[in-house]
């Protein structure tokens, strides 16, 4: 981290109109110089910021829980600002979080977040002197089910997404039980009321509970006895350090900022040695202790891609040796079909990273970038600053911890369209070979057979619509972020129909790949957003929907569709997607350009693709 530098912007006072370069300077910081720099930070006014850069996320949580929660904002704001993220905090009073949560709408306002932070003391703080581990049971079984109740009645009221965190437990607490036969039964009853609090998040959509277990296992410390008893502080600063760590990619998700594609080097990386001097035959993986590393590694890699990450790889190499490798090096867990794409030739890896940014129809800030060599890392830091690098050194054996330490594919829910998602991208590279074989767009969209069906939102599809406001960005007209509860909300809205786009061709079925949110008031149809994956662009697809949804409201009596675009740092692209289909822009304040459409005179969709619609128990 360049500490200097950003003390020098915070005394200069230039720290909003450098927001952006934040990222950069606290890339690699040490966890002391994440604590200085969010002190430094959580200094600086968020309105300043967004003066300099309008378009720069937010995220606002509101803070509440038993203990001294002071030092949790500072590490919080350096967090968010990693991932160029705002925090806009709002702190509770001291043990107020059962108060705070019984009332949800006074508390949480217009929240993202609601964070109620959980300690030890909540149970131990009422046990009796002396105690036994039926005393125990009793208090654990109490302030779970207060614990549940409360978060039941918040999830149904509040649109925030309410986090909780299960119960960190001391080494002090079973210590003073003097038989092992009694720690034992107390360790199990706690374990068994953090199990309770952890299956929450299957009983309730808008709630995330965040398992401290693997953090203090890794040797953060739960307590700081003197913080713990002068300051009331039950959690130590590294604890509520690496919290904040969790807390980050839980908001770089809810704020569209999640990562969607894992690049990997190949030598070294992937596999030990250098494939153009070693040969297949010499490179180390599997069947050695070093090669057990890699192939541990390997293994981490198929992991994450199963759940819906793509994976590619970009290396200097020679590509006919490296298929060899993917497709018949008995040591190898990753094989060629479990990547989307694999770059191998001798230009600069910055160079081939923004070619699969292109190919694959998303940002080159989607991607996480792991290399063992510094020289490639520095190059793509400085050429890309958007993309998440990792960082590999020369041991293999630590390259799964690296990868995993910033949860950079965090989400809060995996859907069916989630594990479907690798083998959509390899048919669209499919589609991408195909095209090739035309001499014009126009006869490539003909012959690849777009048919789409726009129906009102089923139950089983409203995760996917929310998904669909929180990982999109490029066609994304206002950029609004909805989660679960938010559309099934919509959903139960006489006034509104939520809208599920699907999408299949030639190549394949490609599942639901956008929303459309729409409402009636009176003769006024009204757009609330228009979304689209970025995997489905530039086929007629939303041209089709939006004359669809035209005809629709001219046909069931509207007199005019209203809607609205908000630009953003990634959605200009769509900056005249109404103005194309006949809207005339009527308004702008600070939500952005507000249109108008007659419906006098209508688009017709594209003839290539094929389009039907079901808007049965859409509002009229």
């Amino acid at each position: 981290m360049s500490a200097d530098e950003l003390t020098s912007l915070h005394r200069s006072g230039r720290v909003p109109a450098e927001f952006p370069r934040v990222p950069r300077l606290l890339d690699g910081a040490t966890p002391d110089e994440l604590a200085r720099a969010g002190r430094l930070l959580a200094a600086v006014d968020p309105g300043e910021v967004l003066r300099e850069h309008p378009g720069t996320p937010v995220l606002k949580a509101a803070v509440t829980g038993h203990g001294t929660l002071s030092g949790l904002v500072p590490s919080l704001t350096a967090e968010l600002a990693r991932h160029g993220t705002l925090l806009r905090p709002a702190a509770s009073d001291f043990d107020s979080y059962v108060f705070d949560l019984s009332d949800p709408e006074g508390f949480a306002g217009d929240a993202d977040v609601v964070l109620c932070v959980l300690d030890h003391d909540i149970v131990t703080g009422e046990l009796p002197v002396p105690w036994k581990v039926t005393d125990l049971e009793r208090v654990l079984a109490e302030k779970v089910s207060l614990v549940a109740g409360l978060a039941g009645r918040f999830a149904a009221a509040s649109r925030a997404t309410l986090v909780l965190n299960t119960l960190p437990l001391p080494r002090s607490v079973p210590a003073q039980l003097v038989d092992h036969r009694s720690r034992a039964l107390a360790g199990a009853a706690w374990r068994e009321a953090n199990a309770r609090l952890l299956r929450l998040t299957a009983e309730h959509s808008g709630v995330v509970v965040i398992d401290l277990d693997p953090l203090t296992a890794e040797g953060v410390p739960v307590t700081d006895p003197r913080l713990g008893v002068y300051a009331k502080a039950h959690l130590a600063p590294g604890l509520l350090a690496a919290y904040a760590r969790e807390v980050g990619h839980l908001a770089r998700h809810l704020t569209g900022r999640g990562k969607k594609c894992l690049v990997l080097d190949l030598d070294d990386t992937v596999w030990g040695g250098i494939l153009g001097e070693d040969g297949a035959e010499g490179i180390e993986v599997g069947h050695s202790p070093r090669g057990e590393a890699f192939t541990a590694f390997q293994r981490v890699a198929k992991q994450i891609t199963a759940q819906g990450v793509l994976l590619a790889a970009v290396s200097k190499n020679d590509l006919e040796p490296v298929r060899e490798v993917l497709r018949d090096h008995p040591g190898m867990v990753l094989r060629e079909e479990d990547f989307v794409r694999v770059v191998a030739n001798w230009r600069p890896k910055h160079d081939n990273l923004r070619e699969l940014a292109a190919d694959l129809n998303i940002g080159v800030d989607a991607f996480v970038f792991a290399d063992d060599s510094p020289y490639e890392r520095g190059l793509v830091r400085r050429e890309l600053p958007g993309v998440a690098v990792v960082d590999l050194d020369r041991e293999p054996a630590g390259h799964p911890g690296a990868l995993l330490a910033d949860g950079w594919f965090d989400t809060v829910e995996l859907s069916d369209e989630d594990h479907a998602r690798p083998a959509r991208y390899r048919q669209e590279m499919a589609r991408r070979d195909f095209l090739e074989s035309f001499d014009s767009i126009e006869e490539y969209l003909r012959e690849l057979g777009v048919t789409v069906r726009m129906a009102r939102a089923a139950s089983r599809e409203l995760p996917r619509l929310s998904q669909i406001t929180l990982r999109t960005n490029q066609f994304n007209l206002t950029t609004r972020r909805l989660r679960q509860a938010d559309v099934e909300a919509l959903a139960a809205d006489p006034r509104a129909f939520p809208l599920a786009v699907h999408a299949s061709d030639r190549m394949g079925d490609n599942g639901v790949v956008g929303a459309v949110f729409a409402r009636r008031d009176g003769g006024t149809v009204h757009i609330d957003n228009f979304l689209l994956s970025c995997r489905v662009f530039s086929r007629g697809i939303e041209q089709a929907c939006l004359a669809a949804l035209l005809r629709h409201a001219k046909d069931t009596g509207a007199a005019e569709v209203r809607a609205s675009y908000r630009p953003s740092a990634k959605n200009g692209k769509v900056a005249d997607f109404y103005p194309r289909s006949g809207f005339v822009p009527v308004a702008e304040d600070e939500d952005g350009t507000h249109f108008r459409h007659d419906l006098a005179e209508l688009p017709e969709p594209p003839e290539h693709v094929r389009l039907t619609t079901d808007f049965e128990g859409t509002p009229s």
